[in-house]
């Protein structure tokens, strides 16, 4: 034996306006309980406003607030960006430190007759290939100051955490060399007859920014910004700190070849197309992967 079910009730509805009205007689079918009173329609709908309010206030916060304080207001305070939303780590980063490491201890070695260390290992574009082209790699090692160590130590660090992670050690290691000798040459290729001495490992850093924001663009990076005693953080994704950068360089470039600017510009921009057509390939190989 069954039970008889009751027909459906079919209602008339408006989609475009969110209109529905009864039939003479069909509001009477609607089973008790079945619908919300006046007075609860209105509640939830107050409820749902202030959900999307406190949303909407989170969001402002997040973007002018800044990440966590603590030893990342120092670095902001020399204008350097800090991380406030990144992915997280799998593993150690032993390379990330131990390059750091070794490029501070080489260099702060080295000013004690700094000199000396750049006539003898600073990469020369009109002597390109002397040692065998050891120059090209030994004045990676090598800064021009505490500052310059300092700024290019704490780039490495911050975004090459990140991009080893990503990577492993082995394929960030190439990334780096890649970079390293990719800006040299660009250098070289503009400049093939300075005589002016070139420091720093700002060219194979530069390779790693350009991966870190190409792979995750939508990490949050924060600066503070200050005007006399007025503070206030402005956050952006990384692709949009990479386009800022990317115009820095373009812009320094130019002064660089106007002979206003001693920043090796385009060693920068060599640096990051090695970073790009990294990306690339461990972009094409991360899809073949998941293809087989």
């Amino acid at each position: 034996m069954f039970a008889a079910q009751a027909p459906p009730l079919e209602l008339d509805a408006c989609k475009p306006c969110g209109v529905v009205w009864f039939d003479p007689a069909e509001f009477d079918q609607v089973p008790a309980g079945a619908m919300e009173s006046t007075d609860e329609l209105r509640l939830r709908g107050i409820e749902a406003d202030a959900t999307r309010r406190i949303e909407q206030r989170k969001e402002r916060a997040l973007a002018t607030s800044g990440p966590d304080l603590g030893w990342k207001t120092i670095p902001a305070l020399f204008g350097f960006p800090v991380e406030s939303e990144t992915a997280a780590l799998s593993r150690k980063p032993w390379l990330t430190w131990s390059l750091a490491l070794i490029i501070s201890l080489v260099s702060l070695a080295a000013f004690g007759n700094l000199e000396n260390a750049v006539s003898g290992f600073a990469f020369v574009p009109s002597k390109a290939w002397r040692y065998g082209g050891v120059t090209l790699i030994s004045s990676f090692f090598l800064h021009a100051g505490l500052l310059h160590l300092m700024g290019n130590v704490y780039f490495l660090l911050i975004f090459g955490d990140n991009v080893e992670d990503y990577l492993g050690r082995w394929q960030y290691a190439l990334l780096i060399l890649a970079a390293t000798l990719a800006g040299d040459v660009t250098h070289w290729l503009v400049q093939a007859h300075s005589t002016i001495p070139c420091i720093g490992a700002s060219g194979g850093i530069s390779g790693i920014i350009v991966f870190y924001a190409l792979q995750f663009p939508r990490a949050r990076l924060g600066f503070l910004f200050r005007y006399f005693f007025y503070f206030r953080w402005v956050q952006i994704p990384a692709w949009g700190a990479l386009a800022l950068w990317l115009l820095l360089q373009v812009f320094t470039a130019y002064l660089q070849s106007s002979g206003s600017s001693n920043v090796a510009a385009t060693a920068h921009l060599g640096g990051a197309a090695a970073g790009l057509v990294t990306w690339i390939i461990a972009r094409n190989a991360s899809a073949a992967r998941s293809v087989t």
